[in-house]
């Protein structure tokens, strides 16, 4: 009898998994559905909130795409981890390059950004794994022109940051001060990250040539140090440069505590010793960390005060809001793992889902680039 009670207990609790997995299938296939296709625009005046709904779709059907960035005419440039970019313009999607790159676990092509006077230069910056000599994986930034929809001129503006399967960083952008910031990740040597003269677990910053900026703080072309994998960089009004972290991944308490910090200049920001609550003399604390919750946080937006970062294993669109120091979520596990977020030339914010890359589950048409409109959430 205990043996009959026992396996209908097992065989109801399996039909209700089984269940709630079709359920929640549906559920998100459903509002991918019920979401407009997006087509991005000719160069014209800027969106405004009212003018755009809440979510739009802008393209589908790419393979983890990492980045973006947006042209002066409104088509944008999307990194896929594989190695491909992508043109999107008018609708449409069209590979533009192939970059030979070392794809394993999490490296391969990563950041992207473009140069500030693009519309005289038309450079384009790109951060990317490849392989070196015997074993070695490592990273580097290139530049190329990018005319006629192609990318010509390779230019490699720094190389021999160090890479492996996990733990690549790789976030490019330029700050307020026209210099360019690169992320880097300790590529699973926290150690490293504690070295000023090594390139892992730093944040980088140069001229857009890449010699070490002047004012660096340790006369190379490091800015701060003690991150294990910086994913996310941005800039508020005020020009304070904020970037999201990814915490440590063993067992408590050595795992979780994600992190957003407000970087300052030749600041130590403790990894691998300092973590979460535990600040060690003359390392910088986070502004806020996951606790024992995991986002796996990775692209960083600001507007109007609040900081929007895309949760990979969080499956969310995360908000702080500096001023009332409150966080939120919004579409959770509605669309997945969530990569990439970046504010358009529109105001709006334009997010990535990263569902093929392995951890995710992909559903019809993943992975997809989304407008978001901040004003409606």
């Amino acid at each position: 009898m205990l043996k009959r009670t026992f396996l209908v207990t097992v065989i109801i609790i399996c039909l209700a998994t089984f269940a709630y997995f079709i359920y929640y299938k549906s559920v998100r296939q459903k509002m991918l559905q019920d979401i407009p296709v997006f087509e991005v625009p000719e160069a014209k005046d800027s969106i405004t909130n009212t003018d755009s709904p809440k979510l739009e779709i802008v393209a589908s059907n790419l393979e983890v795409p990492w980045a973006l960035a947006f042209l002066p005419d409104g088509s944008i440039l999307v990194t896929e981890r594989s190695g491909q970019i992508k043109l999107i313009s008018d609708g449409k999607t069209e590979t533009v390059a192939n970059i030979n790159v070392k794809q394993t676990g999490e490296s391969g092509l990563h950041g992207i950004t473009i140069h500030l006077n693009f519309n005289e230069n038309k450079y384009v910056y790109i951060y990317y794994t490849y392989s070196g000599s015997g074993d070695e994986t490592l990273n580097k930034v290139e530049r190329y022109k990018f005319e006629n929809n192609k990318f010509v001129g390779a230019k490699t503006i720094i190389d021999g940051i160090p890479g492996a399967i996990f733990h690549d960083g790789g976030r490019i952008k330029f700050g307020p001060d026209k210099l360019l910031y690169i992320t880097t990740g300790d590529a699973q040597n926290p150690s490293q990250a504690q070295d000023k003269k090594t390139l892992g677990g730093k944040i980088l910053r140069l001229t857009d040539e890449g010699v070490p900026a002047p004012g660096n703080p340790f006369k190379n072309q490091v800015y701060s140090f003690g991150h294990r994998n910086p994913q996310g960089i941005t800039w508020d009004d005020k020009g304070n440069l904020w970037e999201t972290e990814h915490g440590p991944s063993g067992s408590w308490p050595n795992c979780c505590q994600d992190e957003v910090n407000k970087i300052e200049k030749g600041a130590n920001f403790g990894w691998p010793d300092s973590v979460g609550d535990k600040i060690l003399s003359g390392t910088v604390g986070p502004v806020l960390h996951s606790k024992r919750d995991i986002w796996a946080p990775a692209g960083l937006a600001y507007l109007d005060g609040s900081l929007y970062f895309g949760g990979l294993r969080g499956a969310a669109l995360y908000e702080y809001n500096t001023r009332e120091k409150k966080l939120a979520e919004h579409f959770k596990n509605k669309f997945g793992r969530i990569r990439e977020v970046i504010l358009g030339q529109d105001n709006m914010l334009y997010i990535t889902t990263s569902n093929r890359d392995g951890r995710g589950s992909p559903e019809k048409d993943d992975d997809k680039i989304i407008k978001v409109n901040p004003a409606l959430l």
